[in-house]
């Protein structure tokens, strides 16, 4: 068996046909059920001309439509491509026409969007429409009714080498398509969630019989995904690792996050895993379960093994709070982007960690400006670089290709563009993005470290930094924050005065920060711009 997703998760629907794969509401789908759909989807495909290395896109809301067109391009050796949901004319039409797509999957509630960008791309051969809604786009095949007609297509030799195309969520500038293979995909999936599942990694073809037996023995991973699958860290990390070991992934109902519903839907679905957003998904999570343990009704969340994050901070105090109130767990925080994953930090009960800190393998470095390597306990600032899963490039953009992946010493190097220092023990402290690094009068600020020194201070909910051009320094520090309710009253009376707190939070930064990093300015606002995965959005910020 190659290590190809569909090859296994195939051999699944053949062994472990019974078992649950996918979870939403009163959607319950087997894995022969998700197969058996997957299969017909991929058939449709096929008679409009689709196949080895044609792009699908994906502009749809999490669903299990979302993982049966992910595994009908898988089983094609097509190229499955997430499209943000919340793209809309410009955005949406240069993702498509970048990533050369061949044919749309989407919501009906998005057929207006689509509507606006179908005659600018003639290469699309079918649109396809998953009914959500009452409306309706013009020239699009009804996703139910395509598959009722569908012969399944059959399955077929595959190459753990077949392209796959993740798309960044263009955070310092367009979309980009980062390119890699099949197979790293399924062995950084069996890699990693091996040692969670207390078990030696399998290989590909071991992969269906140890799913057969955790089924036997009732410990299939059961993979809450809160999270936005079109991104890396919901699709990446709590849905394909789960389902390479036969697990079953389980989605919330509604389109924004309700902290509310994720501990219903845990509770309700038995979710051994949930995946989160660093702070962004915490606070909130961390906040009902505050609430309900102070009303006199905490809940019982014995069976949650692990918490997984990426994509953002995670704070201590975050992972502190979720461990006081499920004990058991362990929290899992990765450091990785679509260019690579570079390290990790485990937090439990009788083991915490500091924020931002991770350990790094061997084939993770950090290298400063002139490319040579921190030496750990240096202080020095670099970047971080992995030599492992090095992706093959930004599709259709070699310019970028080239500075990003690189060779120093003659070992192809990944450079997704954080900042770090490394600790005398190897471990390494996460600075930030250098796409967000702050040059106030010649000294650099990283706005993630503002951002945690903000955080700690007990009237804040959520904050973002930003530098904003000034006259004097070049840029100045600025901090948009949203604040923690019941902490703050009006212009008159409350816990603190509303107008008071701008000049409370810079003093408290500048008692955990060199006073340069410390904000000159505080805005407050009902909430921080974030995107729907969590990930800040700087632009709207500034």
């Amino acid at each position: 068996m190659e290590a190809h997703f569909a090859d296994i998760w195939e051999a699944h629907a053949d062994t472990i046909g019974d078992q649950h794969a996918v979870i939403q509401g009163g959607v319950r789908r087997t894995w022969a059920q998700h197969e058996h759909r997957a299969s017909l989807l991929a058939g449709f495909l096929a008679d409009h001309g689709l196949g080895h290395e044609s792009k699908v896109a994906m502009y749809l809301y999490n669903s299990p439509e979302y993982l049966e067109t992910h595994f009908a391009a898988l089983k094609l050796r097509s190229v499955p491509v997430n499209v943000n949901y919340r793209y809309l004319d410009a955005e949406l039409a240069y993702l498509l026409e970048n990533s050369d797509s061949e044919a749309v999957v989407y919501h009906s509630s998005l057929a207006a969007q689509v509507d606006k960008v179908r005659d600018r791309l003639p290469l699309v051969r079918a649109w396809l429409e998953v009914s959500d809604d009452d409306q309706h786009a013009d020239g699009s095949y009804a996703y139910e009714e395509a598959l009722a007609h569908a012969t399944p297509a059959p399955r077929i030799k595959r190459s753990a080498n077949d392209l796959v195309l993740f798309y960044t969520g263009g955070t310092t500038g367009m979309p980009k398509g980062v390119m890699g293979d099949v197979g790293g995909g399924v062995a950084a999936g069996l890699t990693g969630l091996a040692p969670l599942l207390g078990l030696a990694p399998p290989s590909p073809a071991e992969a269906s019989a140890v799913a057969a037996m955790l089924a036997g023995q009732d410990r299939r991973p059961r993979s809450l995904v809160p999270c936005p699958l079109m991104h890396g860290t919901g699709m990446g990390i709590g849905c394909t690792p789960s389902m390479l070991f036969g697990g079953c992934t389980i989605l919330t109902s509604g389109r924004k996050f309700d902290p509310v519903e994720v501990w219903d839907t845990a509770q309700r679905e038995a979710a051994s895993m949930i995946t989160v957003v660093g702070d962004a998904f915490s606070r909130p999570l961390v906040r009902v379960l505050d609430q309900e343990r102070a009303e006199g009704r905490p809940r019982s969340l014995d069976g949650i093994r692990v918490i997984a994050s990426s994509g953002a901070i995670f704070s201590k105090d975050m992972k502190d709070a979720l461990v006081s109130h499920i004990p058991q767990v362990l929290i899992l925080d990765i450091m990785a982007a679509t260019e690579g994953s570079m390290g990790q930090s485990v937090h439990t009960k009788d083991a915490p960690t500091q924020t931002a800190s991770f350990m790094i393998g061997p084939t993770t470095k950090v290298f400063d400006e002139d490319d040579r390597e921190v030496v750990a306990g240096s202080d020095r600032t670099g970047m971080v670089a992995l030599s492992t899963g090095v992706p093959l490039g930004y599709y259709k953009d070699p310019q970028k290709s080239a500075r990003t992946f690189r060779e120093i010493g003659g070992v192809r190097w990944s450079f997704p563009g954080d900042f770090a220092t490394v600790d005398a023990d190897g471990t390494i402290m996460l600075l930030g993005r250098g796409s967000q690094v702050i040059n106030t009068a010649g000294e650099k600020v990283f706005a993630e470290e503002v951002e945690e020194a903000l955080k700690t201070h007990p009237a804040v909910d959520d904050c973002l930094v930003v530098g904003l051009a000034d006259e004097r320094f070049g840029q100045s520090v600025t901090a948009v924050v949203s604040v923690a309710t019941g902490t703050v009253g009006g212009t008159g009376t409350g816990t603190a005065r509303v107008d008071d707190l701008p000049e409370a939070l810079i003093t408290h930064a500048k008692s955990l920060l060199a006073s340069y990093k410390a904000p000159r300015r505080v805005v407050i606002v009902d909430t921080v711009p974030r995107a729907a995965n969590g990930k800040a959005d700087y632009a709207k910020a500034r």
